[in-house]
C-alpha cells in the first residue's frame, strides 16, 4: 500500500528564542517562543481534546482567553482552510508542550506555526504543560501573560504587572468582538422544511452547516438585534449559540430571548446559548473554577440513560436542581434539567415542558468529534415541525369556521 503524504515546514527547536508563561499568582514557567513574539494577555486555561487543535483554535468562545493544550504533542497534521470554524483565530495565546517538527498530512495546506505568525498569536512551547494543567485545576483559571522577543527582557515584576492589568472573565461581555457584522443567509440543503433565526453570539461554521443540512434556510443575525428584528424575519424557530464571555453581562440577550419565548417561537441553545437560557427563565449562573474544554467531556442523558462523550468550551455554568423538575422563576412554567456532567454535576442541559425550548451546554455539531450529541439538532427539527403542524391546523380550523 502506498500512502502519500505531504510534508510541510521543519522548526528548529535548537534557534528558538526564549519565552515565559507568567499567571496572576506569580507563577512563571520558561521556555521557547512559538509564534508570533511579542505579549499577550488573557485569562489561562487548558483544553484536554488530543486532536481538533485547529477547531479550537478558531472556535469565537475561546476569545480572550490563553489556551493550554494537556496533550503534548501538537501541530502534526498542520492546518487547512476546511477545518476552520471560524474566519480567524481567536484565542489570545497558546501553550504548548511540544510542536511538530514536521507537517505531514495529505489535507495540510500550511504549517500551524505559519498560522499563528500570520495572525499574530504569540504563543510558547517546551513548558511543563501538565505541571501548568494540575495548578489551574488546583488554583482556579486565571490571568496570565505570555511574553516573548523584547518582552522577555522585562523585568518579573514588571511582567506581573501587566498580567494584573489584564481583564478579568467574570463580567465581561465579548458578544460583539465575535459575532457578524452583517446578517447573512446559510440555504437549506435538500428539501426545505422551514428556518431558523440564529443569533450569533460566536457561532461555528459547523453548527450553521448542521441546522441546514436538516432543510432549514439559516438567517445568522448580529448579536445586537432586537426580538422585533427576530420576529420580523417570521423564522419557524430561534437558536443562539455558543460564544464567549460571562452570561451575567448579556442583558439584552436575555430580554430578547424572554420576548421571543412568550411569543410562541421554539428555541434551541448551546453552551452560551444555554447558560442564557437560564438566565431568561430566572436561574442564576456562576463561573466554575476551571472549567469544562475539550472533547472527551461524559454527559448524562437522563431521558435516555445514556452516556455521552461530549465537547465542551465554557467556563460559567447554570445553577439548577439536577434532579426532579421546577417553576421557572420567570414564569415558563415547569422545568427540568435534561443532562448533566458525571465529572462534577454540573448543569449539562435544560428542558422547558410547558414551552418549546431546551438547550444543552456542550457542543453537538462537534466538528474534531465525538458526534454522540449529533440527534439534538434532528430534536429541534422535531420541534418546528411541531409547531408548524400546529399553525397549519389552527389555520385550517379558522377557515372552517
Amino acid at each position: 500500500m502506498t500512502v502519500l503524504v505531504q510534508r510541510i515546514g521543519r522548526c528548529d527547536v535548537a534557534a528558538a528564542e526564549p519565552a515565559v508563561l507568567v499567571l496572576e499568582d506569580g507563577k512563571r514557567y520558561v521556555g521557547r517562543a512559538y509564534g508570533a513574539r511579542g505579549r499577550t494577555l488573557g485569562e489561562a486555561v487548558f483544553a484536554t481534546g488530543m486532536t481538533g487543535y485547529q477547531e479550537t483554535l478558531t472556535d469565537p468562545s475561546y476569545a480572550g482567553q490563553i489556551v493550554l493544550m494537556t496533550a503534548p504533542h501538537i501541530g502534526n497534521t498542520g492546518t487547512n482552510d476546511e477545518d476552520m470554524e471560524s474566519r480567524r483565530i481567536w484565542v489570545d495565546g497558546f501553550v504548548v508542550r511540544e510542536p511538530s517538527r514536521v507537517v505531514s498530512n495529505f489535507r495540510a495546506q500550511r504549517s500551524l506555526d505559519d498560522d499563528l505568525v500570520e495572525q499574530g498569536i504569540v504563543g510558547i512551547s517546551g513548558i511543563d504543560t501538565r505541571a501548568v494543567t494540575r495548578h489551574i485545576r488546583s488554583a482556579g483559571a486565571m490571568r496570565a501573560g505570555i511574553f516573548s522577543g523584547d518582552d522577555f527582557g522585562l523585568s518579573d515584576s514588571e511582567q506581573l504587572d501587566l498580567v494584573l492589568t489584564g481583564s478579568k472573565m467574570t463580567g465581561r461581555n465579548l458578544s460583539a468582538e465575535v459575532s457578524t457584522v452583517e446578517p447573512y443567509t446559510v440555504p437549506a440543503v435538500g428539501e426545505k422544511i422551514g428556518s431558523v433565526a440564529v443569533l450569533d453570539l460566536g457561532v461555528k461554521k459547523s453548527t450553521l452547516e448542521n441546522l441546514a443540512g436538516r432543510g432549514l434556510d439559516v438567517h445568522v443575525l448580529p448579536q445586537q438585534v432586537s426580538a422585533q428584528d427576530v420576529l420580523g424575519l417570521e423564522p419557524s424557530a430561534l437558536f443562539f449559540s455558543n460564544g464567549p464571555g460571562d452570561p451575567q453581562a448579556s442583558d439584552k440577550h436575555v430580554a430578547l430571548l424572554q420576548e421571543t419565548l412568550r411569543a410562541g417561537l421554539p428555541y434551541f441553545g448551546i453552551c452560551f446559548g444555554n447558560q442564557l437560557l437560564g438566565r431568561a427563565l430566572g436561574l442564576g449562573t456562576y463561573k466554575l473554577p476551571f472549567g469544562h474544554r475539550g472533547i472527551n467531556q461524559p454527559v448524562l442523558d437522563k431521558r435516555t440513560g445514556r452516556v455521552e462523550i461530549t465537547a465542551q468550551n465554557h467556563g460559567f455554568a447554570v445553577k439548577a436542581p439536577v434532579e426532579g423538575t421546577f417553576d421557572s422563576p420567570a414564569g415558563f412554567g415547569t422545568v427540568e434539567v435534561s443532562h448533566f456532567s458525571l465529572n462534577d454535576n454540573v448543569v449539562e442541559g435544560l428542558n422547558c415542558l410547558d414551552i418549546a425550548a431546551f438547550s444543552v451546554q456542550y457542543h453537538p455539531e462537534a466538528a474534531a468529534g465525538p458526534h454522540d450529541a449529533n440527534y439534538l439538532f434532528d430534536r429541534f427539527v422535531e420541534l418546528i415541525k411541531a409547531r408548524e403542524s400546529d399553525k397549519d391546523e389552527t389555520q385550517t380550523q379558522e377557515g372552517t369556521d
